[in-house]
């Protein structure tokens, strides 16, 4: 199979394309001129040249594929215009349906988030059909994430073979930005001295992610939409586990509740002055929250993750190592 990858340049982006070749498939990677690539070092692709929003190059890029992995978002909305991670999100989305449908591609994928899943107030972990309950002001990437499956689910219902999977957070070696590694690197340089809000959090390796995108164009069902999970944790477990890989003395000090909404206020105005903070406000909001997440329909039909997030945790702390990052 011939697919091409939108975002593959990325941390999620890449691995879907060493997947790719591991598979015996021809990746295709739309990306800018001026794009880094060193995630795509030693990799085998073809360049497609352009973005989400341009059509002809979306055309271009979508000729003699058979499947399309749109996995490019706007996700860092506290550097962007918000403006901007709308019209990427959304309308990207609507550009990269239509060029694939228009050249006949087979099948895309599109890869949303447990973001745009809603939270259960019951103590029971999401599954598929929980719809988006939370504020579009304070989460507004899972909200353009939520208006996106509009837009493939538009596409569906005429006829387009679409695949939605959402992923929680991810985790692994290769997140050259440092998406979810913010986690590493706080507990590492703060240890012990990191407050531990009450909430939990899910989690999963990113080479399963790829390996469950492959999954999904191979035997999702049109029109679905998977949670990808391996593990959930309360913060406190994730933390330590955290901290045992790292070498320092695990976090203690519980934050309390009251002051999460407040300290998110402030993390909001940090970020939009430009300053880079451990944890972004999102984070910080849903701190007493158990963001927890069913995954077994994705087990059930895409294949139970293989990466145990202890290992994955070790291999990201090495990556990071290696790559002079901490």
């Amino acid at each position: 199979m011939k697919a091409l990858v939108t975002g593959g340049t990325g941390f999620v982006g890449s691995h879907i394309v060493r997947a790719l070749n591991e598979a015996g498939h021809t990746a295709r990677v739309l990306h800018r001129q001026s794009s880094k690539l060193d995630a795509l070092a030693g990799l085998t692709y073809e360049s497609a040249i352009g973005d989400i929003l341009d059509e002809l190059a979306l055309a271009a890029a979508c000729e003699g594929c058979d499947w399309v992995f749109h996995v490019a978002a706007v996700a860092d909305y506290w550097r962007a215009d918000k403006s901007k991670m709308f019209e990427a999100n959304i309308e990207g989305t609507r550009r990269v349906l239509a060029a694939a449908r228009n050249a006949g591609v087979k099948r895309v994928v599109f890869t949303s988030s447990a973001a745009a899943v809603g939270l259960r107030s019951d103590g029971q972990h999401s599954r598929e059909n929980v719809p988006f309950n939370l504020s579009p002001d304070h989460f507004p990437y899972g909200y353009t994430k939520v208006l996106a499956e509009e837009v493939v689910r538009e596409a569906v219902a005429a006829g387009q073979d679409v695949v939605t999977v959402n992923p929680v957070v991810i985790m692994g070696p290769g997140d050259l930005n440092m998406i979810s590694g913010t986690y590493i690197l706080q507990i590492k340089q703060l240890s012990w001295l990191v407050p531990v809000p009450s909430g939990g959090i899910a989690v999963t390796d990113v080479r399963d992610v790829a390996r469950m995108h492959l999954a999904a164009a191979e035997r999702g069902r049109t029109g679905e939409r998977y949670i990808l999970n391996t593990a959930n944790y309360s913060q406190r477990e994730w933390m330590g586990m955290i901290a045992d890989v790292v070498g320092v003395p695990r976090p203690f000090f519980t934050v309390p509740d009251f002051i999460l909404p407040i300290a998110a206020t402030i993390i909001d105005w940090l970020r939009g002055q430009g300053m880079n903070t451990p944890i972004d406000a999102d984070q910080t909001r849903l701190g007493s929250r158990d963001i927890h997440f069913d995954g077994s329909k994705a087990w059930e039909e895409l294949g139970e993750p293989l990466v145990d997030m202890r290992q994955s945790l070790i291999d990201t702390y090495r990556w990071y190592q290696e790559n002079g990052y901490l």
